[in-house]
């Protein structure tokens, strides 16, 4: 059957959902087999789309059930008429995480799963399928297809499809940010060390950052309310799960103090949900979760979990930010490919997608604690916190640690590593360097932890 055939059914199923209370059963798919004279993948299309739209559930081995409705409710958001001001200026150092490497070297410093911890045989089937639709010609709504948008809703779980702008992936998203919300010359609140890319996309749009220490557990409360009240931002970007490049995850008593002092500034808080499936012993629960108001702009990635090649990623914003947001968009990108788009939702949508998910937990749980153990045995000079999810290890190195030579060194003897310099907005705060733990060949995580302590024996 084709996408036709499937529409017309979820049509169909839409019309009977609309009247069906909360928690009704759907007809078993032998049932809408026979009723609609489809085949059984047809059936499963359709409950899929309906799946991403948040309309109806599946619980595995039970059935599938109408999805208990929101309650929607009108906000005021004239609170975000100050905040926004004027509309902004529309204005126009490479990392070490982008870098490619030989096959030979032991690669610790790259910002990317190694492909063996993607869903390959998922985006390989999804690019096949999209490739025969038209995708592949047509052009896309500005702000996203909309079964894409509601996914991203669905999955916050907060949200509704209109709120969403699809863009291409998370960096296009923070320069837009930057520009959209901030503007240029005005200050933006940031947490420091912080992802090197918000640095970037600040500098590019002329914003002033602003650094706030933050640690493990996030920055201090009352360390953001003096810097919102001195610089007089009206923004604040932060990544509340498994930070990068910190590892750090805010409990929820301190994402609770962080909106607390946002809202009492009438600023917005740009929540960078990068590592939403990475996940390793928490599962994260998004600040945008909590709040309804519109004071969270959070954005969430699907790049690093489905496939460097698939830039998609979503921004879920309230209010005139969201209409601000989708004109940088507009202005920025016009609009993100139709088949990449397609392509996005078909993994996300398919059941092997939530396998997946869940085997990666225990993949990057295996190599975290493969190149902590190396690290412990050979580097017993750095100090690093075990994190709860993300990517990667932020080791403190000793005070008066050369980094950059540090960096040289192990590169002459095959192991590239990140230098932590580049994560900070302002001068580095200690001597850091960032490994990345789920990059190729977890085997070499023991010779690189070696290379790694002799270099930095050779600077005692």
């Amino acid at each position: 059957m084709n996408d036709d055939s499937s529409s017309r059914l979820a049509a169909s199923l839409r019309a009977w959902i609309a009247d069906a209370p909360p928690g009704a059963r759907l007809p078993s798919s032998r049932a809408l087999v026979a009723e609609h004279g489809v085949s059984p993948v047809t059936v499963q299309k359709a409950l899929r789309a309906l799946t991403a739209q948040g309309l109806v559930e599946s619980r595995p081995g039970v059935g599938t059930f109408v999805r208990e409705a929101r309650a929607v409710r009108a906000h005021d958001h004239g609170w975000q008429t100050a905040a926004l001001g004027a509309p902004p200026e529309r204005g126009p150092q490479l990392s070490t995480s982008l870098r490619t490497t030989p096959n030979d070297v032991v690669a610790l410093h790259s910002g990317y799963p190694d492909r063996s911890l993607l869903p390959e045989r998922l985006v390989r089937a999804a690019t096949a399928r999209a490739a025969r639709t038209d995708a592949v010609v047509s052009r896309p709504p500005s702000a996203g297809l909309p079964d894409l948008q509601a996914w991203f809703a669905a999955d916050l779980g907060t949200a509704t499809a209109g709120d969403v702008i699809v863009t291409p992936g998370s960096q296009s998203g923070l320069s837009i940010a930057c520009r959209a919300l901030v503007g240029a010359g005005r200050p933006l609140v940031v947490e420091s060390p912080t992802y090197w890319g918000v640095i970037g996309a600040a500098a590019q749009a002329r914003v002033q950052l602003v650094p706030v220490p933050s640690g493990p557990d996030g920055p201090d409360p009352d360390d953001l309310d003096r810097a919102f009240a001195t610089s007089g931002a009206r923004a604040f970007y932060a990544q509340p799960s498994f930070a990068n490049p910190t590892g750090a995850h805010w409990a929820a008593d301190r994402a609770d103090a962080v909106l607390d002092v946002v809202r009492a500034h009438g600023a917005f808080l740009v929540e960078d949900d990068w590592a939403h499936d990475f996940g390793i012993t928490v599962d994260p629960v998004p600040l945008a979760a909590r709040d309804d108001s519109g004071h969270v702009v959070y954005l969430r990635s699907l790049t690093k979990s489905v496939s460097a090649s698939v830039r998609v990623a979503g921004i879920v914003a309230r209010g005139p930010a969201r209409e601000r947001l989708l004109a940088a968009a507009q202005a920025e990108s016009m609009y993100v490919s139709s088949l990449l788009q397609a392509i996005a939702l078909d993994v996300v949508t398919q059941p092997g997608w939530r396998t997946h998910v869940r085997g990666l937990r225990q993949q990057l749980a295996a190599r975290r604690d493969l190149l902590a153990a190396a690290l412990r045995e050979h580097v017993p000079q750095a100090a690093f916190a075990l994190p709860a999810g993300g990517l990667n290890l932020w080791l403190r190195l000793p005070d008066g640690t050369d980094v950059r030579r540090l960096g040289l060194d192990c590169e002459r003897e095959g192991v590239v590593i990140a230098a932590g310099d580049e994560w900070f907005p302002a001068e580095p705060a200690g001597a850091y360097v960032r490994l990345n733990f789920s990059g190729p060949d977890p085997g070499s995580f023991e010779r690189g932890a070696r290379v790694i302590g002799a270099a930095l024996a050779q600077q005692e």
